[in-house]
């Protein structure tokens, strides 16, 4: 279709997920095509993806070798039932994302979302420490500024207000959190991890003897925060929490659903920080979001552990979903991966990132920039917020940018940005650039 000639089609029918419905079914903006680095709107206007889609799409977009490989399984198998039954392809699928895990993280169980990855992972640590006997450790340990998804349990450990407060009421009883990490006052302008913070992690050893260790399930945190507005860990905050969490027997959960695939120039954020978790949950990158697909990683004790606990033909665990490991989602994942070996994906955002790092911090002297932070391939620009005003004035940056052919993401009046690995160092000098811009215009 040529995108210069797509039709508006009518909007009412669709309730659309975190946007202000009414506001931007007034002046809608509409992604009809897209290549490579670049979308294309339904006027016909190219856009520069500035946060690869919503952190998914590490590859850039619409790559002939995933395209094909979903097509290819469309038309070989299109669906196969994950109960009781299975298809070759969940299983190459699996064998490969378990081989750039951290080592022992070797057992993989596919989701559809990132928010179906964390509450699966809940219910694996659940599972774990009633297969062991201790079926009291039922607590959960998020930490304030969290997102983990948006089901019940995801929102429970999670600490985003907003996301929580028309649903406090009914959410997963028994959480706890650790305070945010983010300290301007004595972290600003950070590049990549700050040095102040990791005494932050000691909170832990106060929750913990608050509740009773063993009561504790697991915790569970983002290495790097994404959706909070890029939050970076401190020097030797992770170490803390892998320590503390070994010494009392509880369960160090990563959400890796932004981070793994590339993002901070290593497979995971765990390989990057040398902190090896028992779990990691993951989607986006997983297969460059060409089909809904997450998964968690699981230590192999903690997978042997709950599966050699039942008896002989029982279900070993009671849950899952009936698109797990969907055929065209796992063509998708294996396509993916080959892919990013290929080229050197992670090996490129390695590369990259100190052009990214620098190019992000010439921003900081523009108008409103209150904090700039980033590691790897991500970064945020927070902005001084408008008196009386919050988020007005993010959201018009957003807006002038995409006047100017450049997409990047706003949470509040934090920018967020995450290209795809593909990006050029020309474009990198684009995106900040056209940043510059918005934010002299925006008063």
């Amino acid at each position: 279709m040529d995108a210069a000639k797509t039709v508006i089609p009518d909007l009412d029918a669709l309730w659309m997920p975190f946007t202000a419905n009414r506001q931007y079914k007034a002046a809608p903006r509409l992604l009809a095509s897209a290549s490579g680095m670049y979308y294309t709107t339904h006027d016909g206007r190219q856009i520069l993806d500035g946060c690869a889609g919503l952190w998914c799409v590490a590859a850039g977009h619409c790559r002939k070798e995933i395209a094909e490989a979903v097509a290819r399984q469309a038309a070989t198998l299109d669906y196969a039932p994950p109960f009781q039954m299975g298809h070759p392809m969940s299983f190459e699928a699996a064998t490969k994302v378990a081989a750039i895990m951290p080592q022992g993280l070797d057992r993989i169980f596919f989701t559809n979302s990132g928010s179906e990855s964390v509450d699966t992972a809940l219910k694996i640590a659940l599972a774990y420490h009633r297969a062991r006997g201790e079926g009291q450790r039922t607590r959960f340990i998020g930490r304030e500024r969290g997102y983990h998804g948006v089901g019940f349990g995801g929102m429970a450990v999670g600490g985003i207000g907003p996301n929580r407060k028309a649903f406090s009421a009914n959410l997963m009883p028994g959480t706890d959190h650790l305070p945010a990490t983010l300290n301007i006052a004595d972290a600003a302008f950070s590049k990549g991890q700050p040095q102040w913070g990791a005494h932050l992690a000691d909170e832990l050893e106060r929750i913990v003897a608050l509740h009773d260790p063993s009561t504790i399930a697991a915790v569970i945190v983002e290495p790097l925060a994404g959706s909070a507005g890029v939050l970076v860990p401190p020097v030797g905050y992770l170490d803390k929490l892998r320590a503390i969490t070994s010494k009392h027997g509880i369960l160090l959960i990563f959400d890796e659903v932004i981070t793994a695939f590339g993002r901070l120039g290593t497979a995971t954020a765990a390989e990057r920080f040398k902190v090896t978790p028992d779990l990691i949950t993951m989607a986006k990158a997983i297969n460059n979001a060409a089909v809904p697909m997450g998964a968690v990683a699981v230590r192999r004790e903690v997978h042997d552990t709950v599966v050699n606990s039942a008896a002989p033909g029982a279900i070993e665990l009671a849950h899952g979903y009936t698109y797990s490991g969907h055929p065209l989602a796992a063509a998708a994942a294996i396509a993916t991966l080959d892919l990013y070996q290929r080229e050197n994906l992670f090996g490129r955002a390695a590369e990259l990132s100190p052009v990214f790092e620098a190019a992000v911090h010439s921003v900081r002297e523009a108008p409103h920039v209150k904090d700039i932070r980033n590691l790897g391939m991500v970064a945020g620009i927070e902005l001084e917020p408008r008196p009386g005003q919050p988020g007005a004035r993010g959201y018009e940056v957003f807006l002038k940018c995409l006047e100017r052919g450049v997409l990047v993401r706003y949470t509040g009046d934090i920018l967020a940005f995450s290209p795809p690995l593909i990006i050029s160092e020309a474009q990198i000098a684009e995106l900040f650039d056209t940043v510059k811009q918005a934010l002299r215009e925006v008063q």
